[in-house]
């Protein structure tokens, strides 16, 4: 296939969390001197933002679970799926600024719920391409406003396992939901 098959030089982490927990991370910056091994544990904490989308792309969105079985099918609902979560993102921004604002004299600062977001403008959002302009101006407050009410609270230091009350689901081709 024409892949490289030399060795790769790489460097495993061992690191402690504050919950004593040990976890092992794996590197290619090897050079210890540039890269001291106290700088990972900050680093893999920052990483999380990013993994917290994989998994809200891949359970939330569905981004696995396709209409058809051709590659044109798959490409079409892959990059619709895409762009539908950075539209109801960019849609929210607005939305996320009131709320920190709002939240300024509560106990907790408060986000947008991301999963109640982009539940409630999924529907909504290929609307925005065939109304008219007024129309369009009116749908956008309508979600700016769903929006603001879809918040949760950002609970600093919490560290209790949460219980999962959702099942995955599996969706065959022939008993897919309706969209």
């Amino acid at each position: 296939m024409g892949l490289d098959t030399a060795p790769l030089r790489l460097r495993l982490i061992r690191i402690e969390l504050d919950s004593g927990e040990i976890e092992v991370l794996i590197t290619s910056l090897t050079d210890e001197g540039k890269y001291p091994k106290e700088i990972f544990k900050d680093l893999y904490h920052k990483r999380w933002p990013v993994e917290t989308d994989y998994l809200f792309m891949k359970e939330r969105i569905e981004i696995g679970n396709f209409s058809g079985e051709s590659e044109l099918s798959v490409y079409q609902d892959f990059h619709a799926k895409v762009f539908a979560k950075n539209l109801a993102t960019i849609l929210a921004s607005p939305a996320q600024a009131d709320i920190e604002l709002e939240s300024m004299e509560k106990k907790y600062d408060y986000q947008l719920n991301m999963t109640q977001m982009f539940s409630k403008s999924k529907d909504t959002l290929f609307l925005l391409f065939e109304r008219p302009p007024e129309i369009v101006l009116k749908l956008i407050q309508s979600l700016h406003e769903l929006f603001k009410a879809a918040t949760e609270p950002i609970r600093p230091g919490r560290k209790f396992k949460r219980e999962h009350k959702v099942s995955k689901r599996e969706h065959h081709m022939q008993y897919k939901p309706c969209r």
